[in-house]
């Protein structure tokens, strides 16, 4: 499969401006063949590149939040799951099962997300998707009902996973290259405090507001989707006015129904098909896994080892917190600025390929482990609640960063089917969300904090370090193997 984004030409010297400018010249020339029609000029201010600041930053700002919302339900559970259990009186590993069967939801939920977003744009499926997610949610807890808070559960991940398909390509539709770290920063910081938050505040009203401040206020972004408009005006209307037939409803379901399981299909071809999709997933599902288990187990480390109240226990989560702002405010300008630099470096390849995100990428995967260590072995050894905590928020910068440089691969590589290689990349992710709190606990309780946060820092050595590698060194061959 080929490459879906014309890679940028690089010139020694350019400006950060002029390699936006030339990408922009390419797409219009590209675009206009595509799909009948082009934006004006690259100044044209319809096309969302072109976009005033403050929308794009608004853009990024609701969705964050919608996405906050959302992931904040994969770890509300973690501080109750007793008090759930002895409510609702189910077993811990059923409890355990219900808490984590939310991952399912988001590991399939993106499948078709993606595929609608790419066929109808990004603004509708996202509204409809929240909704899903706001309905389920709320009718998961009703009459402390086993099935119906398992299967709540289930359906609101659905719902939820519109953030984890949408939010970072919606970011791509507005911003070139050279800035992906700063619109990946600006994607991430909100969602990746979802899980960690999660259990301090929990909570469906602030849901309401962001969709409804979603539905007045964000505009659609999806090239494609802008373009095929456009096209549809520019038709004769004379000829359509000559058209007195009325309109064919079964012809147009059927087409529309062609299209989406075309759509459908685009991420599971992505994964079998695309060697480095396929490494992409791997590692990022066992960095996910990892940073669930994490999630899942800190409020019991609290609890039984250090003795703590659920209260107490729960506001150690600010430590995630931390990492995931040095992260996004840090690790995004850190991105550009690397991508930059390395851009003028090989401008005598002529090419700006995705595999320059990977030293960026290379400085996550060696803080995760680090941050492992730190935490297993301060919690461990008793040692004052400030060093674990500090363990977690170095773990979580460098998961983070690992993340965003691994989403940059992605959307540098597929430009407009990126929504359908997040959503490929993601699978595995959100598979292994699921079973990693499931077996978690038994970890801790048979390695202790120590030698299990030290199994946990190997497996991230053994994969999370070779896999950048392996890319900066055999990408464009990986990618060629796809095509």
């Amino acid at each position: 499969m080929a490459s879906h984004q014309d890679s940028l030409e690089v010139q020694a010297g350019q400006t950060t401006n002029q390699l936006d400018t030339d990408e922009v010249l390419k797409r219009l020339e590209k675009l206009k063949d595509v799909y009948g029609a082009t934006w004006d000029s690259p100044n044209d201010p319809e096309d969302p590149y072109n976009w005033p600041t403050w929308r794009k930053v608004w853009t990024g700002i609701i969705f964050s939040f919608g996405q906050l919302v959302t992931l904040m339900s994969s770890g509300m559970m973690a501080a109750a799951l007793d008090e759930i259990s002895h409510d609702v009186e189910m077993g811990s590993s059923t409890t355990l099962l219900a808490s984590s069967i939310y991952f399912l939801g988001l590991a399939t939920g993106p499948l078709f997300i993606a595929a609608w977003s790419e066929m109808d744009g990004r603004k509708h499926i996202w509204i409809f998707s929240n909704f899903w997610y706001i309905l389920w949610n709320s009718v998961a807890p009703v009459r402390n009902s086993k099935a119906l808070l398992i299967s709540g559960r289930l359906l609101s991940g659905v719902g939820a996973s519109a953030g984890i398909a949408l939010t970072q390509p919606t970011m791509a539709d507005m911003y070139g290259k050279s800035h992906r770290g700063r619109s990946i920063a600006l994607a991430t910081f909100l969602p990746y405090l979802g899980p960690a938050l999660g259990p301090i505040v929990g909570g469906l009203a602030t849901g309401y507001v962001i969709v409804l401040l979603g539905i007045l206020t964000i505009k659609e972004s999806y090239t494609p989707v802008l373009l095929k408009r456009k096209a549809a005006k520019n038709v004769d209307r004379k000829k359509n006015d000559e058209k007195h037939s009325s309109p064919d409803y079964w012809v147009f379901w059927s087409q529309l129904a062609a299209q989406f399981l075309v759509n459908l299909k685009r991420p599971a071809l992505l994964l079998v098909k695309q060697p480095a999709v396929q490494l992409i997933a791997l590692v990022m599902a066992l960095n996910f896994g990892t940073y669930v288990l994490m999630i899942s187990t800190t409020a019991l480390m609290w609890l039984n080892r250090y003795h703590q109240s659920a209260t107490e226990s729960s506001l150690h989560y600010l430590a995630f917190s931390v990492g995931a702002t040095i992260s996004a405010q840090v690790g995004g300008r850190a991105m550009d600025w690397s991508y930059k630099k390395l851009c003028k470096r090989y401008a005598s390849q002529g090419q700006a390929h995705p595999e320059l995100r990977v030293p960026f990428m290379l400085a996550g995967a060696i803080l995760s482990p680090i941050g492992l260590f730190w935490y297993g072995w301060s919690a461990d050894a008793n040692l004052h609640w400030i060093m674990p905590d500090i363990g977690a928020a170095i773990f979580t910068s460098g998961n983070f960063i690992f993340s965003q440089g691994m989403a940059a691969y992605l959307l540098d590589e597929f430009g407009e089917f990126s929504a359908s290689a997040t959503a490929a990349s993601r699978i595995f992710s959100y598979a292994i969300g699921f079973v990693f709190p499931i077996f978690a606990p038994q970890l801790y309780n048979n390695l202790g904090y120590g030698w299990g946060s030290t199994l946990l820092a190997m497996l991230t050595v053994a994969l999370g370090i070779p896999a950048p590698l392996v890319l900066w060194l055999w990408g464009p061959k990986l990618r060629k193997l796809g095509r």
